[in-house]
């Protein structure tokens, strides 16, 4: 009896004692508390889009009255070209804000943040907490762009749209910034940034997940916190055919196989075009270079045809692509995303990877699925007297690495693509006006083309 009367005032002491401890108040966020960081990049044309959307979240902030957010154009945060893909940036980004911001939204120049819906739904999740939000994409199938991973089931790992923008709470971004500076990233390339970076979160399980947002939207309907307008935007009349120079880099075992897909389908939108070669083909026609032709790599080709697109014997024109003899291309696309380039700036112009960002490396814009550079950018390359270690070198990392020491940005647009249609989510390709694919392995190449580009030249021209 006694015992049970102890035992019965230690519970009653205890639970009361519970009754009076203070819990920690679930502090919402306030506007002055959101850090947005504008994924900008350094080309003149996208400075301009990022300042113009910086400006706009500002005035709806100052006619909302609730506070001011700091509004971050991302390329201004450090003369570090790796920032773009984000983890390299958390440290600076956590060192300036952390004492102050309890959110950080990262979005894309095109994308608009609806300042008094976005508030209302950061508050739904306290700040004390670890968040990283998002509109939740998924691979329906493994993927070589996301390296396979989670193949025995893709659909259960989510990343976010970039498109909608993707938020990290104060808890989360501060532990992340520390963790980046003491661990090893599990490759070497950045290829698809959010995938990448909801891996790194993740943690193999031990990180949180993505919470779906649906307020996080690409398409404007109700209710929306974040929309999004185009990667294509429309800056005008396309600039004219006779304005790109178009070179196709091939070798003589692939005359008889890809040359044939590429005259039958987009060869016949380009005024100026060559086919380089390591055998002179009359049929063609091809060019030989006097460069050996290597089974990978073909740093050399590439650098012969830069030298080759400054000589006098070709037409002096703005605009240089290089491509493979199996990318499939729309080249009216291509003109009309070129307006918005001012080709007297040095321009290398596609879809861009990171080499060894996390440890001072350099971007490069993927070869496969079509490298754009202006006459500037490929006379500032050739006259720095950068070159290939080895003709089998590989030429878009060369390149990039080329660009990246003489200060010129690679200049991302996601219209470009390294691999074939089915190897990307298609709610994130579909809507995207896509410009390239990559690669004929396993696929009728006509038949996509026909399916993604057929009417390009009617469609997009309008």
């Amino acid at each position: 009896m006694w015992l049970t009367a102890v035992n019965w005032s230690l519970c009653f002491f205890f639970g009361s004692a519970s009754v009076h401890v203070e819990q920690p108040a679930q502090r919402s966020a306030e506007l002055e508390e959101l850090v947005i960081v504008i994924q900008s990049q350094r080309n003149s044309y996208h400075v301009q889009r990022s300042y113009q959307r910086k400006e706009e979240i500002l005035q709806e902030a100052a006619n909302l009255g609730q506070g001011v957010p700091v509004v971050l154009l991302l390329h201004e945060l450090s003369d570090y070209e790796g920032n773009w893909s984000i983890l390299p940036a958390l440290p600076l980004l956590s060192a300036i804000y952390g004492e102050s911001a309890s959110w950080f939204l990262f979005i894309e120049e095109e994308t608009t943040a609806i300042l008094r819906v976005l508030l209302k739904v950061l508050k739904r999740y306290p700040v004390q907490e670890e968040w990283f939000l998002g509109q939740r994409l998924h691979d329906n199938k493994p993927s070589i762009v996301h390296h396979y991973a989670f193949s025995e089931d893709p659909t259960s790992f989510g990343y976010p749209d970039p498109a909608a923008g993707w938020a990290l709470s104060a808890p989360l971004y501060q532990r992340l910034a520390e963790r980046i500076q003491y661990e090893n990233l599990k490759s070497d390339f950045t290829i698809d940034l959010t995938h990448e970076i909801a891996l790194f979160i993740w943690e193999d399980g031990r990180g949180p997940k993505l919470t779906s947002v649906p307020e996080f939207c690409t398409e404007t309907r109700d209710n929306c916190a974040t929309t999004f307008t185009t990667y294509l935007p429309n800056c005008g009349d396309p600039v004219s055919k006779t304005d790109i120079f178009v070179a196709v880099k091939t070798c003589e075992k692939f005359h008889s196989v890809r040359i044939p897909v590429v005259k039958s389908t987009w060869e016949k939108d380009a005024t100026h075009l060559e086919y380089y070669s390591d055998v002179t083909d009359a049929s063609i026609p091809t060019i030989k270079l006097g460069v050996p032709n290597t089974e990978k790599g073909h740093c050399g080709k590439t650098f012969a045809i830069l030298r080759h697109f400054l000589s006098e014997a070709m037409p002096k024109v703005d605009w240089l692509l290089i491509v493979d003899d199996d990318t499939l291309i729309s080249l009216p696309r291509l003109r009309r995303l070129l307006r918005c380039y001012d080709p007297k700036e040095a321009v290398s112009l596609g879809e861009r990877y990171g080499y060894g960002l996390m440890q001072n490396g350099y971007s490069y814009a993927t070869g496969g699925g079509g490298m754009v550079l202006s006459r500037m950018a490929v006379s500032s390359l050739v006259s720095s007297g950068c070159s290939c270690y080895s003709d089998d070198a590989p030429d878009d990392m060369i390149l990039g690495r080329c660009f990246t020491s003489i200060g010129v940005p690679i200049t991302h647009s996601p219209l470009f693509h390294q691999a074939q249609p089915d190897d990307y989510l298609g709610t994130r390709i579909n809507p995207q006006h896509s410009i390239s694919f990559h690669k004929h392995w396993n696929i009728d190449p006509v038949a996509v083309y026909r399916n993604w580009f057929q009417d390009s030249h009617l469609r997009d021209e309008l």
